[in-house]
């Protein structure tokens, strides 16, 4: 119950609407620390006391032993029966309990909740990043940096907050109980201390600068390693496993860059602190000795063991204290490595939070200009419209447009200028989830997640039943090798996980799996990107008989590099760089003989024949 309460006292997982943090490290740990902020208040009570306490416990033996020493054997326990049982309760009671009431905040209160917290939030807020953005980083590499930074911000906070005030309140104590003792005792430690921070102030910084390259360094090297794994087949299929090996030694040879001068650093502060730390226990115990052996110098025995002992004591401390600052100080490296990804601006941002209610399905293009934020020609003032049901093919060379017209009507990039409408409702001006609940997409790239067969067809509906996902997979011509399926955990049918990205799955059966999700999802628009190119044409012939079935009612956009996949379709949209060149029936553009009738003659049920390579796609 006592755990329970404390583990409890902050949900990590709250929903809340995903929020950029700050780009200023201070402000960037509080804003994940902040709702922690009554557990590390009571974490530096605790800290405060306990390390008090501690000091105040060694000079309180030595005061024992100056009493023991003037009473003697047989009167000591009868004269100060009293004070050795308060030092005895201070040490044996109170001293654990205190350490429990600060371990409860800090173990089951920030350390398993903290770095949790900060990656749902944070895992929340990169997942509305654009497409782009994923293209330009590894996938591993993203997820490290959040890894990481979770820990990185929560080390930051605990050893800012209840190391340095513990720091602080020891080293304080302790030098304010030598001088109280005898001032004279103070002088090496006072000298210890000047040393001990100048020797942090020398080292620390170079630790924190060489551990941010370090956490950079791993997040590369983690990238990838990631990437080979993902594309395991590729590397099988290319014998590319000694470039890979090299691609992944260079990652670590470079890490190594990093790590071994930061481990000659760590060797150099070590020698440094166990230089100062004999110098001064030395020092503390001759100099006490030497007062103590001259009775002028009026210094008991007491205080010279609260001073060796003490000393003794901080040889120890002011190791493990300074390696936790140097630690910090590589948790702050973490955190601000990871501050560059966590905290870049969402590029494609709802601007309100009205719904797209797509009720006809109209689709209408007006004067839209985009060009990927470069300077490059992409689409210039593309206007069309495409009724409500109307099924519509996009025709083109590679580099047409035919993608980012799909990407602007998703709402994956927002357009430069002019506007992209459904049902006279401008896409900018709804929600981006509202937006994408009402389209339906197949892709030729049909990517499944690492799960059950069940779960990836009911992707878009997570509420459908049974019934529902199993007549979705029958419509899509995937239940007869559905019902074969077994995993490497005994999983079958609709249990079965398919691996990552759908590995374990061949091309088609992958697609049919997509048709099945888009079937369930039943929205009213539907876009086909070569939705039947990975299926044998036996499949294939089955599929095409049930895609009349899913576009019934639906408006439709379809792309195919094979014309005969459209033909029938009710309107062909053609595209050359950008621009509408013509626009009519099948039957109509063979007719006319321009550019469509042309590639349809230099096709004999193969494909387009090729033209200048397609913009590379931020969003791909």
């Amino acid at each position: 119950m006592l755990f329970r309460t404390f583990e409890g006292f902050v949900d990590p997982l709250k929903h809340e609407a995903p929020s950029r943090p700050p780009e200023k490290l201070a402000s960037f740990v509080w804003h994940y620390a902040k709702p922690f902020r009554w557990l590390f208040v009571a974490t530096i009570c605790t800290s405060i006391v306990i390390a008090f306490l501690e000091v105040f416990a060694f000079e309180r033996i030595g005061h024992l032993i100056d009493l023991a020493t003037q009473s003697g054997p047989d009167t000591f326990f009868d004269e100060h029966r009293g004070e050795l049982i308060v030092v005895l309760l201070l040490i044996g009671a109170l001293w654990p309990l205190l350490h429990l009431a600060d371990e409860l905040s800090l173990l089951q209160g920030i350390m398993g909740n903290m770095p949790m917290s900060i990656r749902w939030r944070g895992h929340r807020y990169l997942l509305r990043q654009s497409q782009s953005f994923f293209a330009d980083e590894f996938a591993g590499r993203i997820s490290t940096k959040l890894m990481q930074t979770a820990l990185g911000v929560r080390e930051t906070a605990v050893k800012i907050t209840n190391l340095g005030v513990w720091g602080l309140v020891y080293f304080g104590s302790a030098f304010a109980l030598f001088f109280a003792a005898d001032w004279r005792l103070a002088v090496p430690l006072g000298i210890w201390l000047v040393l001990y921070f100048a020797a942090g102030r020398y080292f620390l910084p170079k630790l924190a600068a060489i551990s941010k390259r370090q956490s950079d360094d791993r997040s590369v090297l983690t990238g990838r390693i990631v990437d080979a794994y993902t594309n395991i087949s590729t590397v099988k299929l290319f014998s590319t496993g000694p470039a890979e090996d090299a691609y992944a030694r260079e990652g670590m040879r470079r890490m190594l860059g990093s790590v071994y001068p930061q481990m000659r650093l760590a060797t150099q502060l070590s020698m440094t602190l166990h230089t100062l730390n004999g110098m001064m226990i030395a020092a503390t115990l001759g100099l006490g000795l030497a007062l103590w052996a001259n009775p002028a110098a009026g210094l008991s025995i007491g205080a010279v063991a609260f001073a060796s002992t003490l000393a003794l004591r901080l040889q120890g401390i002011s190791h493990y204290f300074l390696w936790e600052v140097a630690n910090l100080f590589e948790n702050i490296g973490m955190a601000q490595d990871g501050m560059e990804t966590l905290t870049r601006p969402l590029t494609v941002t709802d601007q309100s939070g009205n719904k797209l209610a797509a009720k006809k399905g109209e689709i209408v293009f007006d004067d839209v200009t985009f060009h990927y934020g470069k300077d490059r020609h992409v689409i210039d003032d593309l206007s069309f419209s495409i009724r409500p049901g109307e099924k519509v093919g996009l025709v083109g060379r590679s580099g047409a447009g035919k993608s980012t017209i799909v990407n602007l009507l998703l709402r994956l990039h927002d357009v430069e200028g002019g506007r992209v409408l459904i049902d006279g409702q401008n896409v900018a001006e709804v929600t981006q989830d509202s937006l994408r609940s009402q389209i339906g997409v197949v892709t030729q790239d049909t990517s499944l997640m690492h799960r059950s067969i069940r779960e990836n067809i009911a992707y878009g509906r997570p509420e459908a039943s049974e019934e529902e996902i199993l007549a979705a997979a029958k419509k899509a011509e995937a239940w007869d090798f559905i019902q074969d399926l077994e995993d490497n955990k005994g999983r079958r049918g609709l249990d079965a996980h398919v691996g990552e990205r759908g590995v374990k799955l061949s091309g088609g059966q992958r697609q049919r799996i997509a048709i099945a999700r888009v079937i369930l999802k039943d929205a009213p628009i539907l876009i086909l990107d070569e939705a039947t190119s990975a299926l044998d044409s036996e499949v294939e012939a089955a599929v095409q008989g049930r895609m009349d079935e899913l576009m019934a009612g639906k408006t439709v956009i379809a792309i195919a590099h094979r014309l005969s996949t459209i033909a029938a379709m009710d309107r062909l949209i053609i595209l050359d760089k950008g621009e509408i060149i013509e626009e009519g029936r099948h039957d109509e553009l063979v007719a006319a003989g321009g550019l469509y009738a042309s590639l349809w003659q230099r096709q004999s049920g193969g494909f387009i024949a090729g033209a200048d390579a397609e913009p590379e796609l931020e969003d791909a």
